[in-house]
């Protein structure tokens, strides 16, 4: 069985590449560390925007791992015009996964993104791995095993956020809730 926890960074202080965690994003870096320490990770894998690395820093740091880069869990572009009506541009890309907006990315195009990476994982012989990726990503992933995840469980993750996904030998994959979000 392979175990793959999907982790949404910690709080930051904007969404640029270059943007840091804020001091309760390091303090939630350093609650994440602790929640995950009793779990056998095998394997680090996060998006290369700095707010991911420095979300799951300490636990690498605490197990003594490398952090793996992977473009394909950025953030998803939703577009690279000004939308002022993001929000509701973001809740119809929930229910039309081909829509897309000048400069964007569609919902499905960022699903089959991060659908490659989780592929690659489990066909790999790592038997447990941890990807740490941004809110609307996560969400697509979720998404792609289990269809009714849409735009109200995106507004309900918080930062951070821990899912379990298990892949059992029958080829079902359960999907697990394992974060508490008044745990920080």
């Amino acid at each position: 069985m392979k175990r793959i926890y999907v982790i949404r960074h910690c709080e930051a202080e904007e969404q640029q590449l270059e943007a840091r965690l804020t001091s309760k994003g390091g303090q939630q870096a350093e609650t994440l560390a602790r929640f995950l320490s009793n779990k056998d990770i095998e394997r680090i894998i996060s998006s290369p925007f700095v707010r991911a690395i420095q979300s799951i820093q300490p636990l690498a740091e605490q197990k003594d791992m490398m952090v793996e880069l992977d473009e394909r869990l950025s953030e998803r572009i939703l577009s690279t015009q000004y939308l002022p009506d993001w929000l509701e541009k973001l809740k119809e890309t929930f229910d039309d996964l081909e829509l897309k907006f000048d400069g964007g990315e569609s919902s499905g195009e960022a699903m089959n993104r991060v659908v490659s990476v989780v592929k690659e994982v489990v066909q790999s012989d790592v038997e447990n791995t941890l990807i740490v990726t941004h809110g609307n990503l996560m969400s697509l992933l979720l998404k792609n095993f289990q269809s009714g995840f849409g735009f109200e469980e995106w507004r309900n993750l918080s930062n951070p956020d821990v899912f379990l996904l298990q892949f059992l030998e029958n080829d079902e994959v359960t999907v697990e809730r394992l974060w508490v979000s008044d745990t920080v």
